[in-house]
């Protein structure tokens, strides 16, 4: 491990594990205001909304169109923390990397809305866009992006330390638990049963790990091994026909969002190119 990786872990501990530590920090996270980043000064230019289904989604163009296509990223925070600033950075690099717009939906979070929401806008989304589509996202997004793959068909899927098992039932969990330092899983548990509202906890709508997988596009997975996702995602692994399984042994959760350390930068390389790649195959 890097030392700005043994430092960022430090960090990570001291700032953001409170919020998932009880079940009581995650109660009172739910209820704090959603205060979404703004966008980068330097995305301003490039950068429309629109209204779908009564959500805001952002489009990110690229500097240089390539040919035809576009991604679609679904940001993390647990269904309850609003898009952050490291989420624009990589939105405005896959722009850039691959020649292609970038929509961003703002998909209602918890306690004010449930995965039904999320899945109603990104049936109305996907369905206007049409052509090519690449679904990316990170944690909790990574995980909304292969549950809506799952009654769509994207080209492509790229997912950043995913949550796939919405109650978080892998009895590996507790022992990767004690080396996170950002996750834990009584307070995940409790955003997770918000979230999901009516649908049962194995609902393929909620735990995408728990679906039908074998009809999948080829899935680009990256995982720290600091990270309480880490047993669900060697599943995923298994389970489904194409997967590329990055795992970084000592790295923390979302790592290629944050690109302090060289593990990170070079996941993110390595990212980028992939869903470059994605659309020349399908000819673009």
């Amino acid at each position: 491990m890097s030392w700005q990786m043994h430092l960022l872990a430090g960090v990570v501990r001291l700032t953001r594990h409170r919020r998932y530590a009880t079940a009581a920090n995650a109660r009172a996270y739910l209820a704090e205001p959603k205060r979404p980043a703004r966008p980068p000064a330097r995305l301003r230019e490039r950068l429309s909304t629109r209204e779908v289904d009564g959500f805001p989604v952002h489009t990110v163009e690229p500097e240089t169109v390539k040919g035809p296509g576009s991604t679609v990223y679904l940001h993390g925070g647990g269904y309850v923390g609003a898009i952050a600033t490291q989420h624009w950075d990589l939105v405005a690099d896959i722009a850039t990397a691959t020649g292609r717009p970038v929509h961003v939906p703002r998909y209602g979070l918890a306690p004010q809305h449930t995965a039904r929401d999320a899945h109603a806008l990104l049936a109305t989304l996907l369905a206007e866009l049409g052509g090519p589509i690449h679904l990316a996202g990170d944690s909790a997004g990574a995980g909304l992006a292969l549950a809506a793959a799952l009654n769509a068909a994207p080209t492509g899927l790229t997912l950043v330390a995913p949550w796939l098992d919405i109650a978080l039932t892998n009895p590996e969990i507790p022992a990767l638990e004690r080396r996170d330092p950002w996750l834990s899983a009584a307070g995940l548990k409790l955003c997770g049963e918000v979230w999901r509202g009516d649908l049962a906890p194995d609902d393929p709508l909620v735990s995408p790990l728990f679906g039908d997988l074998t009809q999948l596009p080829p899935i680009d997975l990256y995982i720290g091994g600091r990270d309480i996702g880490l047993a669900d995602c060697r599943l995923l692994r298994d389970r489904a026909p194409a997967v590329t399984l990055h795992e970084e042994p000592d790295a923390i959760h979302d790592y290629p969002l944050l690109p302090f350390a060289p593990e990170s930068r070079a996941a993110r390389r390595t990212l980028l190119t992939k869903i470059g790649a994605s659309f020349g195959r399908i000819g673009g």
